[in-house]
């Protein structure tokens, strides 16, 4: 079998990677590691192609598949373990450092593409821990994505984290999510309250919740796309659904006035309870497999 065939490419001012393999292709910039491009061979884009997308220095891109890390959203709503990592007095941006950050191609093996993000001597600054990360990414019939991280320090480590993924849709209005039914979840689009879902998870207002305890396999079904996108995650108990609705579309630079309608965020998280704590010489790999089905 061919191994995956890498070029690079400019997406404005960010350098990136084509990854083609087994009919399949992904772009994936170097600034976060940040997958922004998914197609497999004669189907429709699975990752959301928003065409105002901004690919800057210092930005993140709204589209693919940030990197969250070494903490989630708004860095004071971490839960305390997280936020005692960090030693600043500087702003914290939403979401950490990873994906802005300039990763290295690695290289290939098993035919996986892997790129790393090794800590600096003395650790991020403002974040003084020795983590290195690396970021995987396998093209066979579905898209593999691991975040691994690996603290090769002598102190214990604690962190929030997610793979923000944006998944194109026909019509969020029209979707569903299955694999919810009977879940607890947090909707901080209401004040934070803690609910319970009852069947599949319809859309008809903005949506941001925090699914807990989660199960490993979840399913977005597009039934005017004739097609299942199948989620299937490993290291995390925790999911973030997300989309801004009108009003929300309508404040980011980024998204177009009606973006909202063909996007749908399934985020494999790990957040509030379901934070990873890295021991001296630990490692822990967050994962998904993405998987475009006809239905």
């Amino acid at each position: 079998m061919p191994m995956p065939h890498i070029e690079t490419v400019k997406m404005d001012e960010l350098d990136c990677w084509r990854i083609r393999h087994n009919g399949a292709q992904v772009l994936v910039a170097q600034q976060g590691a940040h997958l922004f491009s998914y197609q497999p061979a004669g189907a429709k884009p699975v990752i959301w192609p928003n065409d105002k997308a901004l690919f800057k220095q210092g930005k993140g891109i709204r589209t693919g598949v940030p990197v969250c890390w070494p903490w989630f959203g708004v860095f004071d709503r971490n839960p305390q373990s997280v936020k005692a990592m960090r030693q600043s007095d500087q702003p914290a941006g939403a979401h950490g450092f990873a994906r802005t950050a300039l990763w290295t191609l690695a290289g290939v093996e098993d035919n996986r593409v892997e790129l790393v993000l090794p800590a600096p001597a003395g650790g991020f600054p403002g974040w003084p821990h020795q983590v290195d990360l690396k970021m995987s990414i396998l093209l066979d019939d579905q898209l593999q994505i691991r975040l691994s991280s690996h603290n090769r320090g002598s102190d214990t480590v604690t962190i929030s984290q997610a793979l923000h993924s944006y998944f194109a849709v026909s019509d969020v209005r029209t979707v569903q999510v299955e694999g919810l039914d009977g879940l607890d979840y947090i909707d901080t689009a209401d004040g934070w309250q803690t609910k319970q879902q009852s069947g599949a998870l319809n859309f008809s207002a903005e949506t941001d919740r925090i699914y807990l305890d989660t199960p490993a396999q979840l399913n977005i079904v597009d039934k005017d796309w004739q097609r299942r996108i199948q989620l299937t995650s490993e290291g995390s108990k925790s999911t973030v659904i997300w989309n801004p609705w009108t009003e929300r579309a309508k404040a980011l630079d980024d998204m177009a006035d009606d973006g909202w309608q063909g996007m749908l965020c399934i985020e494999t998280a790990n957040v509030l309870d379901d934070v990873v704590v890295l021991a001296p010489g630990a490692s822990h790999t967050m994962g998904v497999s993405i998987a475009s089905l006809p239905l």
